[in-house]
């Protein structure tokens, strides 16, 4: 009787949430290819090993759906500096934009099946899954280190102070840069475009770590903007992460170019620019924020 009721279980919620389609959320990737795929995107270089374990796939399978991708140009390959065996794996930016949209479809099919429900039905439904994850022996997931997310109220005036001291701190810049930050997502507020802009704000246990915004320049052109990542957060691979949110989404909704101001002596931010693939196009001299500096512009062709 109750193996029935799994069975008739099963068979629901696997047409609920569309796994018995031929493309997982009419995509032209399995289910299997999609879970891939996200463990890629949600951990930092793992090796294929690790992705075998997780997704409990046959080492033979993996590889050569890996070979797939690979040959799809949706995955790249470095060597692992302590075994030569071993290959560290992470979505390249044509991988990244294949994904972006199943993770938007994944998020709006759950907001849906949800969104039919009270708050107290919702409550009721996930207390459930839990039940269910816990009773069957579900591992709870390792906690990340930190969460992206969009910005909401009370987020800008976090922005505005904490470039206003951290850049006076560590740099000696006066209160002009913090009046040009307040300046910057002022207009980002009043002039919000979902479509083509966003903010990404990077957050642990409620506590903000970093930021990002990507606004649109003109119908081809989006630019970079206030990227920060706080002291005690820096080596989590934040700014690079968010750098890779911004070209993600800017090539997903079309743009063909991102142009970013910055100055000579912001070392950390100019070499994740590089590595993102940016590559300086201007520096001119100007005096801002209460010192001599040299200014420089740095573009990157999607």
């Amino acid at each position: 009787m109750h193996a029935d009721s799994v069975r008739g279980f099963n068979r629901f919620y696997t047409k609920q949430i569309g796994l018995l389609r031929k493309g997982y959320l009419d995509s032209p990737f399995s289910l299997t290819e999609v879970r891939v795929l996200y463990e890629l995107v949600h951990r930092e270089h793992p090796i294929a090993a690790e992705i075998s374990k997780a997704l409990d796939l046959d080492a033979g399978y993996l590889s050569r759906l890996l070979a797939k991708f690979e040959k799809r140009g949706l995955i790249a390959r470095k060597a692992s500096g302590t075994d030569a065996r071993q290959s560290y794996l992470s979505l390249t930016s044509r991988g990244r934009q294949a994904f972006a949209p199943l993770e938007a479809k994944t998020n709006k099919q759950a907001g849906e099946m949800l969104s039919k429900l009270s708050i107290a039905d919702q409550k009721r439904l996930v207390d459930a899954m839990h039940t269910i994850e816990k009773l069957l022996g579900a591992q709870p997931e390792p906690k990340a280190p930190y969460v992206l997310r969009s910005h909401r109220p009370g987020d800008m005036g976090w922005v505005v102070h904490r470039h206003g001291a951290l850049y006076a701190a560590e740099y000696g810049w006066d209160a002009s840069f913090e009046a040009l930050t307040a300046e910057i997502v002022a207009k980002f507020i009043q002039n919000f475009d979902p479509k083509r802009e966003r903010c990404w704000i990077a957050e642990q246990d409620g506590a903000i770590l970093g930021c990002v915004f990507l606004v649109k320049k003109s119908d081809r052109i989006a630019k970079l903007r206030l990227l920060l990542v706080e002291p005690s957060a820096r080596g989590l691979g934040i700014g690079k992460r968010l750098v890779d949110e911004c070209v993600g989404f800017a090539r997903q909704v079309g743009y063909q170019k991102i142009t970013l101001w910055t100055q000579s002596n912001l070392y950390a931010a100019r070499h994740i620019y590089a590595n993102a693939g940016f590559r300086l196009v201007k520096q001119e001299p100007a005096k801002q924020f209460g010192y001599e500096m040299m200014t420089e512009t740095w573009d990157l062709k999607l």
